[in-house]
């Protein structure tokens, strides 16, 4: 089953991290976000493969749009 990530805030996406295709362990960083100078990390909530990455580097996120998905 896939885990989707969305974002708990309006934030700018800083920094990508993780990529569609790579593995990633619970608790590992997919983005960075940035909210009024402070970065904040998304970290995966399982263990799994990038599936999809719908952000891209400059991007503004709203709260609930999708980050990734995980697979």
């Amino acid at each position: 089953m896939a885990d989707e990530i969305r974002a708990e805030m309006v934030a700018n996406v800083w920094k990508i991290v993780a990529g569609e295709g790579d593995t990633v362990a619970e608790g590992d960083t997919l983005v960075i976000l940035e909210s009024m100078k402070m970065e904040i990390p998304v970290i995966a909530e399982s263990e799994g493969t990038v599936s999809r990455l719908a952000v891209h580097e400059g991007d503004v996120v709203q709260e609930g749009d999708l980050i990734a998905v995980i697979g």
